[in-house]
Parts: structure tokens; C-alpha cells; sequence
């Protein structure tokens, strides 16, 4: 009986259930949530406390932010089918429209924080981006060789500024979108559609491990992230560890060049992959090289391969280097 009572106490209080009204909409802050209720931080805070200590609510760490979101426990879902059908006061209401509003203009906020980025940083990307074929043309090319089978549970490796979310979420079932960058994080959350968004999960970790359970994913995308990592294999591995069977990986990168400037000026710890390295790469840790597509620039020609997990993978320690 303890857990229902400290659920029903802690949904006892009129502050507390808008916060779960909110959390239902979106994952936020505590300071984001003291902004829309229009409460000190403080208060909120201890608000938040006894939602987490009953399990309705859920903090998840990006950084030095922390987020919450409603508990992933069963009895959870239970209770959040109860508020769409137990009507609420003429008040209740008005407070619900109140705070949805303003819920909206902290995800603009969000927006507005992410184009102030994007302008910033707007010349260093169109530089490397006038080097290789429209990004529009390498999307395409990716979708058209997903294209024909569910994406499922999608996982978007070293998701930056979100656009593999645009691009591929409504598609899938679930997303992850990792990145070892809070910062970039936070831009990813502005492109989270209003509508679903209990189907997203944005993580805070490093590519090299995964912090993700084995054969927990159906489809995997690397897009243009493969060429920072000081050891690609490894994140291939990784890749291939959280796939289920028959799950595919999709990476999109540069082929091989001689482009020094990327590495010195633009932290590129690899200057392209060979077929021959990326399918040696898959070979070992149980993936075959399904389909590869090749996209001429102008300086870089872009590479799309697709890799399928056909069984168990081998043992970590047989991976070729």
C-alpha cells in the first residue's frame, strides 16, 4: 500500500499536478518549470523531490543540466491515461491553458537558442559543407536506402544539432539521440516535434560506449560523426552491440582525402574511409555490408554504407584493428 499512498499524496497537491500535466508534454528543467508555473526555483525543486520520490517523475542528467520527465514505470502510464479522462474544474482548466502557453514560449526560447547557434557558427559549416554535394542530396540518399523496412527503435549517434530527428523520427517507433555534447543537446531538443514526444529520448554519452543495452536497437545512424573519433572500429562495435538481430547501420561520411586543414583547423581525426576499411570493420563484429552509395563533390565525396546485423556478434577481443 506504501507506494499508492505517497502517489496519491503526491498528486494531492494543485502545483504538483500541473507539473505532471507539463512533463507529460515535455521533458524540462526545473528552472523551465518554475518559469511556466511562475514559483521560485526553490519551490519547485521540493515539488519535483516528492514527485521523484513517489516515481512519477524521472531525472535524467545531460551534463550539468538535469531534466525530468514522467517514470518509465508501468503503474506511471496507468496514471497518466487517467488525466485525459477525468475532467477537471472550469479553474483547473484555465491554470492547464495558462501554463501550456507559456510552455510554448520556452520551447521557442529553445529554438531561438539553437538559431543564435546555427548563426553563429553558420560560416565554419558552410565552408566544410561547400567541399562535398548538398546536404539535401546525402539525406535523400540515406532515406532511400532505409527505405522499405520499419526503422523501429532508432538510435542517432553524436546527434549534434538534431537533424537525423527531422529527418527520420516520425519513421520510428522510439529514438535515442546521443551526443557527448550537452550543448548540443540542448540545440537536438528544439527539434523535437510537439506532438509525440514521449516517443524521444535525447542521452548524454560517449560513442565509443554506448551507454545502452546489447540488441536494444533496431536502427542505428552515423551521420558525418565517424570521422572524430580516434577509433572508429570501436564505435562500430558499439554500433553493433546494441543492435538487434537483422537491425541495420547506417553510416554517412567522407571517402579518403588529402583535406590536412579538416584535421588541424576542424578536429577531423580521420580524413575518410575506404569500402575496404568500413566493411572489414563490420566483418567484425558481425555486420555485413549491405549497400554502399557514392555522392562526388566538388573537393569530398560522400559515402553512405548500410550494415546489417545478421547474428550474435563475435567476441569483443577477435574485432580486427
Amino acid at each position: 500500500m506504501t507506494p499508492l499512498v505517497d502517489i496519491f499524496r503526491a498528486l494531492a497537491d494543485p502545483t504538483r499536478v500541473r507539473i505532471v500535466h507539463l512533463l507529460r508534454a515535455m521533458e524540462l528543467s526545473v528552472g523551465e518549470i518554475a518559469q511556466v508555473v511562475a514559483q521560485s526555483q526553490p519551490r519547485v525543486s521540493r515539488h519535483v523531490r516528492i514527485l521523484v520520490e513517489a516515481g512519477l517523475v524521472e531525472r535524467r542528467k545531460e551534463g550539468n543540466w538535469v531534466f525530468l520527465r514522467i517514470g518509465q514505470a508501468p503503474i506511471c502510464a496507468s496514471l497518466m491515461a487517467l488525466f485525459d479522462e477525468v475532467p477537471g474544474e472550469d479553474s483547473e482548466a484555465l491554470w492547464l491553458a495558462a501554463d501550456l502557453a507559456r510552455l510554448a514560449a520556452v520551447r521557442a526560447d529553445r529554438v531561438r537558442a539553437a538559431d543564435a547557434y546555427f548563426a553563429h557558427h553558420a560560416e565554419e559549416w558552410d565552408a566544410i559543407r561547400s567541399l562535398y554535394v548538398p546536404e539535401g542530396q546525402v539525406e535523400a540518399a540515406m532515406q532511400a536506402m532505409v527505405r522499405g523496412e520499419p526503422l523501429g527503435r532508432l538510435l542517432d549517434v553524436g546527434t549534434g544539432t538534431g537533424r537525423m530527428i527531422e529527418l527520420f523520427g516520425a519513421q520510428a517507433d522510439h529514438v535515442t539521440a546521443l551526443d557527448r555534447s550537452p550543448e548540443m543537446l540542448r540545440l537536438a531538443r528544439a527539434k523535437l516535434p510537439e506532438e509525440g514526444v514521449d516517443r524521444y529520448d535525447l542521452l548524454l554519452g560517449d560513442f565509443s560506449d554506448l551507454p545502452l543495452a546489447d540488441a536494444s536497437i533496431d536502427t542505428v545512424t552515423v551521420h558525418q560523426v565517424l570521422h572524430y573519433a580516434q577509433s572508429p572500429e570501436t564505435v562500430i562495435a558499439q554500433a553493433a552491440r546494441v543492435l538487434s538481430v537483422g537491425g541495420r547501420l547506417l553510416i554517412a561520411d567522407f571517402a579518403p582525402h588529402d583535406r590536412e586543414e579538416l584535421r588541424t583547423q576542424d578536429q577531423h581525426a580521420r580524413l575518410g574511409f575506404s569500402d575496404e576499411q568500413i566493411g572489414a570493420w563490420f566483418g567484425a563484429v558481425g555486420l555485413t555490408l549491405d549497400a554502399i552509395d557514392t555522392l562526388p563533390g566538388s573537393e569530398l565525396t560522400v559515402k553512405i554504407w548500410l550494415g546489417r546485423r545478421v547474428g550474435a556478434r563475435p567476441a569483443l577481443k577477435e574485432q580486427k584493428q
